[in-house]
């Protein structure tokens, strides 16, 4: 696997742009190849788990929805550090271009082994979350399988992402179904969220 490719200097300039005429846009290469090698030899060190559905009380494990492991990233580690600053960044810059009001990014490592899956599902609920965009940046390219499905709202089809090293997703919580098909090779990603307050109606949303 090559972790080489040129560092773009208007990574926000070309993200920027597709999101606000389409709400999502994929950009390959937009992260350093140098920070996305590290961040991948990060998570081959880590104790990833198997991740849940639902919030609150609700929280379970439901093999026949996902079958992915994830560890949070606290940012602790440097390379995790590096990577919450340049979200920082883009934060920032939707900010600023878009007026979402985003004030907080959280996320987590995310393995897909064979066989591993995520059903078609929203990140977020209007009223009901406060995740305003989703993030998916991949750390390692697989042949086949394990590709991003998004949806628009009338449930066509809008793209098909294939794993590469380097591609940062960004999208719409509430506004676009998506699932991960069962993956083939194992293969690593960072999904993350953007939220613009800390609670709902005097509710925290948690972080699941």
């Amino acid at each position: 696997m090559s972790y080489q490719w040129p560092t773009l200097s208007d990574w926000l300039e070309q993200l920027a742009a597709p999101f606000y005429q389409q709400g999502y846009v994929v950009l390959e290469q937009a992260i350093p190849a140098d920070l996305c090698e590290a961040l991948y030899q990060d998570v081959l060190q880590q104790q990833l788990t198997a991740a849940g559905v639902g919030r609150h009380g609700q929280h379970q494990l439901d093999k026949q929805v996902r079958r992915d492991q994830t560890c949070w990233l606290d940012g602790d580690h440097p390379v995790q550090h590096q990577y919450l600053q340049l979200m920082a960044k883009l934060q920032q810059d939707m900010n600023q271009r878009c007026f979402l009001g985003l004030i907080d990014f959280e996320a987590h490592y995310a393995r897909y082994q064979q066989g591993d899956f995520y059903q078609k599902h929203l990140d977020a609920f209007i009223g009901r979350s406060n995740r305003v965009l989703s993030t998916v940046c991949y750390l390692n390219a697989v042949e086949q399988g394990g590709e991003l499905v998004l949806y628009d709202e009338q449930d066509q089809l809008l793209s098909k992402v294939q794993p590469k090293a380097g591609t940062l997703v960004v999208f719409e919580s509430c506004r676009f179904p998506h699932e991960v098909l069962p993956a083939s090779d194992t293969r690593y990603s960072i999904a993350g969220w953007f939220r613009h307050n800390s609670s709902i109606q005097g509710r925290i949303d948690p972080a699941v």
